[in-house]
């Protein structure tokens, strides 16, 4: 499905009044749902994290954003604001906010007042002001905001009044309304930041967020269960469900016994026969979509001999990948070219993928000044996920591959939490990896994993600085214009292609089981998870 850029749908000085939410009467409140999931979250302050299994876990049931993306509608949509207006030069974003929305409370808070103005400037403030008190009790950084260098892109965050508070930019920005739909600009509640500082609780941020969302966290047995209540105050009307448990299941095939014995609802990230037999299960049904997501190998620039482009070019062209796609991905993906997928507007058709082509790697290599290969290492997870249904298998493909042309690679399987935290650090040599859009806006691809900044940040797996690349991808977010950010979008995917950057895998089919008395849910292309509406009958 072609995706126009969001931004260019709303006139200068548009004004978005809110959409009506549908509420959920309590009585339809029944059963809990139980789900079934890969892997434990990093943590639950969401904007400390960028893997999607942390939002799936914090931002998706505990929190709201500003504004939400509607992927049925492929458009931005009212949340904690009820309309905005932008300004004439594009610089000024001014966001009416939902009046009497409650935040969540546990045993070491209960909020005095609703939610306003003073939480979105929290919020923001936390990130992009280095003076900010809540900035330096989080030493672990903001690797989204960082990576979209937001710390210069918003001058400021001023409330009008409490109920409304205003955006100011440095520059106009294509993507930055869409950006605020992000897992990342979930809003905090101030009153319990500052109720934390005080009780010298500041780790509990992490450990027991408090949100405005449909669920209330609860309880967290790492590596076993996360447990929400419904929160029957959701603005949102109460959700369909009375409880809902994550079950950290990392193993799929596990996964998709216990949703045919019914020990769970949903199971998520099935691998893909198992998705074939649910098919065929009168007590299952397979609810999926094409994903707005890419299964990559990032090839660490900065550790030589990878710091070559021969020597990078030259793996992507020692690597079978389409017996890869075959074996791994059983037929629920397409082989990758670019790094994101091509039904997306800008999807550059005209840049070819490397052939397999083992002598030709094997004189890239020699050209390069390694005629007997070299040593390296490929680091993957343990378990399954959607952009990597059977790691061993293919990290064992790749390691194949490679020593034909006499690459010699190690495998280190890490644990997913640990191979995120290191792989922001650069410690890998060849990484597989995934990364899934939030709205269908390609720089939600080109900025964190290919901009200057995001190599700081850390997502920028391929740790590769280029200042032409990240002026591409910089001035196609300053322009609105479809035609001006499709070139600069297309000629970026060619020098990403030409530096071979990542060794491009797959486009998965997301495909999620769920048992047959399941209703409501619907599948996310960007891998988000709402389960306000699912019931079990």
């Amino acid at each position: 499905m072609r995706r126009r850029p969001l931004a260019s749908r709303h006139t200068l000085a548009a004004v978005l009044t809110a959409l009506a939410l549908p509420l959920i009467p309590l009585a339809a409140q029944a059963k809990p749902l139980t789900v079934c999931t890969e892997a434990s979250p990093e943590g639950f302050d969401v904007v400390r994290y960028n893997s999607l299994t942390t939002t799936n876990a914090s931002a998706d049931p505990v929190f709201n954003r500003l504004v939400e993306f509607d992927a049925a509608q492929a458009k931005v949509v009212p949340s904690l604001a009820t309309r905005w207006e932008v300004s004439p030069d594009g610089l000024t974003y001014t966001f009416t906010l939902r009046p009497n929305v409650s935040f969540h409370s546990n045993d070491l808070f209960k909020p005095t007042r609703a939610f306003n103005a003073d939480d979105v400037v929290f919020t923001f403030e936390r990130m992009l002001n280095d003076n900010a008190p809540w900035h330096k009790l989080t030493p672990s950084g903001f690797p989204h905001a960082q990576s979209l260098s937001l710390g210069k892109l918003i001058k400021s965050v001023q409330k009008v009044d409490d109920n409304t508070v205003r955006f100011t930019l440095s520059a106009p920005d294509a993507v930055f309304l869409s950006m605020l739909s992000m897992g990342f600009a979930s809003i905090y509640s101030a009153e319990y930041a500052d109720k934390l500082v005080a009780a010298n609780k500041t780790d509990e941020l992490n450990a027991r967020p408090i949100g405005t969302g449909p669920f209330v966290f609860r309880s967290y047995q790492k590596d076993n269960v996360v447990r929400f209540d419904a929160n029957k105050s959701y603005f949102g009307g109460a959700p369909a469900s009375e409880r809902l448990i994550y079950t950290i299941v990392p193993d799929a095939a596990v996964r998709a016994q216990k949703v045919k014995v019914g020990e769970c609802q949903i199971a998520l990230s099935p691998k893909p026969l198992d998705v074939q037999a649910a098919r065929s299960d009168q007590a299952l049904k397979v609810v999926e979509t094409p994903a707005f997501m890419t299964a990559f190998v990032a090839i660490n620039t900065q550790h030589k001999p990878l710091n070559d482009v021969r020597v990078r070019q030259a793996l992507n062209l020692a690597f079978d990948k389409p017996s890869y796609v075959k074996q791994v991905f059983e037929g629920a993906a397409t082989p990758a070219v670019n790094v994101y997928p091509p039904n997306t507007w800008s999807y550059a058709k005209n840049v070819a993928d490397y052939p397999h082509n083992v002598e030709k790697a094997k004189k890239l290599l020699a050209d390069a000044g390694f005629p007997q290969g070299f040593e390296t290492t490929i680091w993957t997870r343990p378990a399954g996920s959607l952009l990597n249904p059977n790691p061993r298998v293919g990290a064992e493909m790749l390691q194949s591959d490679l020593a034909k042309i006499g690459v010699k690679a190690q495998i280190k399987t890490v644990e997913w939490g640990e191979l995120i935290r290191r792989g922001k650090a650069g410690e890998h040599d060849l990484l597989f990896m995934g990364w899934s859009g939030d709205n269908g806006d390609p720089d939600n691809f080109l900025t964190p994993q290919f901009g200057c900044a995001a190599v700081t940040s850390g997502t920028n797996f391929a740790r590769f600085c280029d200042a032409n690349l990240d002026k591409l991808i910089g001035d196609g977010k300053r322009t609105h214009d479809v035609a001006t950010r499709t070139a600069k979008y297309q000629a970026a995917q060619k020098a990403i292609k030409d530096d071979a950057l990542w060794i491009p895998l797959a486009h998965p089919v997301a495909s999620v089981i769920t048992r047959a008395d399941v209703s409501g849910y619907r599948v996310s292309p960007f891998g988000r998870q709402d389960f306000s509406a699912v019931k079990v009958k």
